[in-house]
Protein backbone atom coordinates (compact mmCIF):
# COMPACT_ATOMS: atom_id res chain seq x y z
CA UNK A 1 0.00 0.00 0.00
CA UNK A 2 1.33 3.41 -0.97
CA UNK A 3 1.78 5.82 1.92
CA UNK A 4 -0.15 9.08 1.46
CA UNK A 5 2.10 12.15 1.19
CA UNK A 6 1.87 14.97 3.71
CA UNK A 7 3.89 18.14 4.12
CA UNK A 8 5.95 18.59 7.27
CA UNK A 9 3.85 21.65 8.12
CA UNK A 10 0.63 19.61 7.75
CA UNK A 11 1.99 16.82 9.95
CA UNK A 12 3.01 19.37 12.59
CA UNK A 13 -0.51 20.85 12.53
CA UNK A 14 -2.05 17.39 13.05
CA UNK A 15 0.42 16.59 15.87
CA UNK A 16 -0.56 19.85 17.60
CA UNK A 17 -4.24 18.93 17.35
CA UNK A 18 -3.50 15.41 18.64
CA UNK A 19 -1.53 16.77 21.62
CA UNK A 20 -4.37 19.20 22.46
CA UNK A 21 -6.98 16.42 22.29
CA UNK A 22 -4.93 14.15 24.55
CA UNK A 23 -3.74 16.72 27.08
CA UNK A 24 -6.75 19.08 27.27
CA UNK A 25 -9.94 17.68 25.73
CA UNK A 26 -9.71 14.08 26.92
CA UNK A 27 -9.14 15.02 30.62
CA UNK A 28 -11.90 17.67 30.42
CA UNK A 29 -14.42 15.11 29.11
CA UNK A 30 -13.38 12.50 31.70
CA UNK A 31 -13.99 15.10 34.43
CA UNK A 32 -17.37 16.03 32.91
CA UNK A 33 -18.40 12.35 32.86
CA UNK A 34 -17.36 11.91 36.50
CA UNK A 35 -19.31 15.02 37.51
CA UNK A 36 -22.40 13.90 35.58
CA UNK A 37 -22.16 10.44 37.19
CA UNK A 38 -22.20 12.07 40.60
CA UNK A 39 -25.63 13.49 39.82
CA UNK A 40 -27.17 10.05 40.12
CA UNK A 41 -29.48 8.16 37.73
CA UNK A 42 -27.60 7.78 34.43
CA UNK A 43 -30.65 6.76 32.35
CA UNK A 44 -32.12 10.26 32.35
CA UNK A 45 -28.91 12.23 32.80
CA UNK A 46 -28.51 14.38 29.65
CA UNK A 47 -25.13 15.79 30.74
CA UNK A 48 -23.75 12.27 31.15
CA UNK A 49 -24.98 11.13 27.72
CA UNK A 50 -23.71 14.30 26.04
CA UNK A 51 -20.29 13.91 27.68
CA UNK A 52 -20.11 10.23 26.65
CA UNK A 53 -21.01 11.16 23.08
CA UNK A 54 -18.33 13.87 23.04
CA UNK A 55 -15.85 11.35 24.45
CA UNK A 56 -16.63 9.06 21.52
CA UNK A 57 -15.97 11.87 19.03
CA UNK A 58 -12.69 12.83 20.70
CA UNK A 59 -11.44 9.24 20.93
CA UNK A 60 -12.38 8.69 17.28
CA UNK A 61 -10.49 11.81 16.21
CA UNK A 62 -7.45 10.77 18.29
CA UNK A 63 -7.44 7.36 16.56
CA UNK A 64 -7.86 8.99 13.15
CA UNK A 65 -4.96 11.40 13.76
CA UNK A 66 -2.68 8.67 15.14
CA UNK A 67 -3.45 6.44 12.16
CA UNK A 68 -2.92 9.26 9.68
CA UNK A 69 0.39 10.31 11.19
CA UNK A 70 1.68 6.73 11.44
CA UNK A 71 0.91 5.96 7.79
CA UNK A 72 1.77 9.27 6.12
CA UNK A 73 4.98 9.89 4.24
CA UNK A 74 6.03 13.26 5.63
CA UNK A 75 7.87 15.35 3.06
CA UNK A 76 9.93 18.43 3.86
CA UNK A 77 9.09 20.54 0.81
CA UNK A 78 12.00 22.92 1.47
CA UNK A 79 14.33 20.04 0.55
CA UNK A 80 12.68 19.29 -2.78
CA UNK A 81 14.85 20.39 -5.65
CA UNK A 82 12.34 20.57 -8.48
CA UNK A 83 13.29 24.09 -9.59
CA UNK A 84 10.37 25.73 -11.39
CA UNK A 85 8.63 22.41 -12.13
CA UNK A 86 5.48 21.69 -10.14
CA UNK A 87 5.47 18.61 -7.90
CA UNK A 88 3.85 17.73 -4.57
CA UNK A 89 4.44 20.47 -2.01
CA UNK A 90 4.87 23.31 -4.51
CA UNK A 91 3.33 26.69 -3.85
CA UNK A 92 2.10 27.86 -7.24
CA UNK A 93 1.34 31.47 -8.20
CA UNK A 94 -1.26 31.75 -10.93
CA UNK A 95 -2.70 34.52 -13.03
CA UNK A 96 -6.22 34.03 -14.37
CA UNK A 97 -5.74 35.08 -17.99
CA UNK A 98 -9.43 36.01 -18.31
CA UNK A 99 -9.95 38.12 -15.18
CA UNK A 100 -6.34 39.09 -14.37
CA UNK A 101 -6.83 37.78 -10.81
CA UNK A 102 -3.66 36.58 -9.06
CA UNK A 103 -3.91 33.57 -6.75
CA UNK A 104 -1.57 31.11 -5.01
CA UNK A 105 -2.12 27.52 -3.94
CA UNK A 106 0.06 24.94 -2.24
CA UNK A 107 -0.33 21.32 -3.34
CA UNK A 108 -0.60 19.18 -0.20
CA UNK A 109 -1.76 15.73 0.93
CA UNK A 110 -5.45 14.81 0.91
CA UNK A 111 -5.74 14.94 4.71
CA UNK A 112 -4.32 18.45 5.08
CA UNK A 113 -6.16 20.12 2.19
CA UNK A 114 -8.08 23.25 3.18
CA UNK A 115 -9.29 25.48 0.37
CA UNK A 116 -9.81 28.41 2.80
CA UNK A 117 -6.05 28.35 3.48
CA UNK A 118 -5.34 27.80 -0.24
CA UNK A 119 -4.09 24.26 0.39
CA UNK A 120 -5.30 21.99 -2.43
CA UNK A 121 -5.24 18.21 -2.41
CA UNK A 122 -2.66 16.51 -4.61
CA UNK A 123 -5.46 14.27 -5.89
CA UNK A 124 -7.79 17.14 -6.85
CA UNK A 125 -8.39 17.75 -10.56
CA UNK A 126 -6.85 21.23 -10.32
CA UNK A 127 -3.64 19.96 -8.66
CA UNK A 128 -3.40 17.14 -11.22
CA UNK A 129 -3.67 19.78 -13.97
CA UNK A 130 -0.74 21.68 -12.38
CA UNK A 131 1.66 18.81 -11.63
CA UNK A 132 4.45 18.49 -14.16
CA UNK A 133 4.02 21.99 -15.52
CA UNK A 134 6.59 24.77 -15.00
CA UNK A 135 6.74 28.46 -14.32
CA UNK A 136 5.76 30.38 -17.46
CA UNK A 137 3.40 27.67 -18.74
CA UNK A 138 -0.21 28.47 -19.58
CA UNK A 139 -2.99 25.93 -19.35
CA UNK A 140 -6.72 25.56 -19.69
CA UNK A 141 -8.77 24.10 -16.84
CA UNK A 142 -12.32 22.84 -17.11
CA UNK A 143 -13.89 24.26 -13.92
CA UNK A 144 -17.50 23.60 -12.85
CA UNK A 145 -18.41 27.15 -13.91
CA UNK A 146 -16.69 26.92 -17.30
CA UNK A 147 -13.26 26.86 -18.87
CA UNK A 148 -10.56 28.94 -17.15
CA UNK A 149 -7.19 29.91 -18.61
CA UNK A 150 -4.24 30.31 -16.25
CA UNK A 151 -0.60 31.27 -16.52
CA UNK A 152 1.84 29.90 -13.95
CA UNK A 153 3.72 32.99 -12.74
CA UNK A 154 5.72 31.43 -9.92
CA UNK A 155 6.67 28.12 -8.34
CA UNK A 156 8.36 27.87 -4.96
CA UNK A 157 9.03 25.29 -2.29
CA UNK A 158 8.67 26.78 1.16
CA UNK A 159 7.41 25.63 4.49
Amino acid sequence: MKRPPMTKKGADRLRTELDRLKSEERPRIIAAIAEARAHGDLKENAEYHAAREMQGFIEGRIQELEGTLSHAEVIDVTRLNAGTRIVFGATVDLSDEDSGEEISYQIVGDLEADIKQRLISVSSPFARALIGKSEGDSFEFQAPNGTRNYEITGVRYED
